[in-house]
């Protein structure tokens, strides 16, 4: 199927097996502006609170998208309805559809398209197993919410590689979720990252929040990450286990965002949080390597385990970053979100008690999760670890240091040795 040059409108469309789409240079493909086009194009996994897409399939192999053309998918203009001041972003409509849903497929090649302004998370795999992602460039609104650039979700043998993703919400995110039935969508493993540029409002390189399932055997190599919010995240909350992840060759800028939004101009984040405490344990992260980094922070590097031990085995090593303070202070404290005292499904969501999915105010009127840090922001902040191994770690921070900044620059709590 070959689009000619020129202007394509349509509803939404479901791929079969051994097709392949193509969109040549001068071709765009308008979706309708209109929830409700969708209706056919429905999906199971339902993502904020969202059940359908523009482009999906289902147990489906042989898929390919090609070309240099352009799909647009009207997010900022058709479905949104003003803006939120505060916090700097536009108001979504709660129903939205996703641009690309592909489930349960295999061997499936998106090349070359470039995705604009996705009303929501923009490429969503979930299940699937042999991707390739090569030369994709997705230019979503900066303010638009929940428009995560790519979503690998319990999926295996993927590889993405020279693509850019710039986007309001997290860059490039692997999840192990939980549909609504009760299924798992299955594990994250064998997920190659490489030669990417990542603008993110959020965490640019993300690993969960959702993490039902293990994440195995992972790698992100050469990228570069511009003005986002935070930078390498791994976020376990749900019992998988996260073990095998490799962060290599990254440069980084991290800026200080709003309290509202997650994490605030981090370099690196990894936390273990038990979210559903009343199902189990958050999964334990393991054998974790973040080499060869470099660029600025307005934040830190953090690293927190609810239970010590829970994260275990990180080499951080040829680390070199500028430390600069951000004109809003929000990042003096560390973020722990989302954790069960914020769950939004265990709250009415009244006027004033936070964003749903976002924060929670605590009876004290402050944002549930932040934490100070003990003594003031260090440069690497490790609590509850075990098996940190720290190398060739220069952290560039101003000569007179600001007020509530630790004089240390490296601050490990509960240190534990060995694994």
């Amino acid at each position: 199927m070959r689009f000619e040059p020129g202007v394509h409108r349509c509803g939404g469309l479901r791929l079969r097996s051994d097709l392949t789409i193509e969109i040549p240079k001068g071709a765009e493909l308008h979706f309708i502006p209109d929830y409700a086009a969708y209706e056919a194009t429905s999906v199971s996994i339902v993502a904020e609170e969202s059940d359908r897409g523009m482009l999906v399939a289902a147990d489906a192999s042989n898929i390919s998208i090609i070309g240099d053309g352009r799909i647009f998918g009207d997010g900022a203009t058709a479905f949104t309805h003003g803006e939120d001041g505060d916090m700097g972003t536009l108001v979504a409509h709660k129903l939205r559809p996703r641009v690309l849903v592909l489930e349960n497929c295999r061997n499936v090649r998106v090349e070359g398209i470039r995705i604009d302004d996705s009303p929501m998370w923009t490429m969503h795999f979930a299940g699937c197993e042999n991707l390739e992602i090569v030369g994709v460039s997705v230019d979503n609104n900066r303010r638009m919410p929940n428009t995560d650039g790519i979503v690998i979700d319990g999926c295996r043998n993927v590889r993405i590689r020279g693509s850019s993703f710039r986007t309001a919400d997290d860059g490039i995110v692997l999840k192990t979720t939980r549909r609504e039935d009760g299924r798992l969508t299955g594990d994250c493993e064998k997920i190659q990252v490489s030669d990417c540029v990542v603008e993110s409002r959020s965490c640019a390189l993300k690993i969960g929040t959702e993490s039902f399932s293990p994440f195995r055997d992972i790698s992100f190599e050469r990228i570069r990450i511009e003005g986002s919010n935070r930078g390498l995240g791994i976020f376990s909350r749900d019992g998988g286990l996260v073990d095998g992840v490799r962060f290599s060759g990254i440069t980084l800028a991290c800026h200080e965002t709003p309290a509202g939004f997650w994490g605030s101009g981090e370099a690196v984040t990894i936390n273990t949080i038990d979210r559903r405490p009343e199902e189990g344990p958050a999964g334990r992260v393991s054998n974790i390597v973040i080499e060869n980094v470099t660029g600025s922070m307005e934040g830190a590097i953090n690293l927190v385990a609810e239970r010590p031990g829970d994260i275990a085995n990180v080499a951080i090593r040829g680390v070199h970053l500028k430390q600069r303070p951000g004109p809003l202070g929000t990042a003096l404290t560390y973020d722990i979100r989302p954790t069960i005292d914020d769950r939004f499904d265990r709250f009415p969501q009244d006027k004033g008690a936070g964003r749903v999915n976002a924060w929670r105010f605590g009876p004290d009127g402050k944002i549930i999760g932040l934490v100070p840090y003990p003594g003031g922001m260090p440069g690497v902040f490790a609590r509850g670890v075990s098996g940190l191994s720290l190398d060739d770690i220069e952290i560039d921070r101003p000569a007179q240091l600001p007020e509530s900044w630790n004089a240390s620059v490296i601050v490990e709590l509960d240190r534990m040795m060995g694994a």
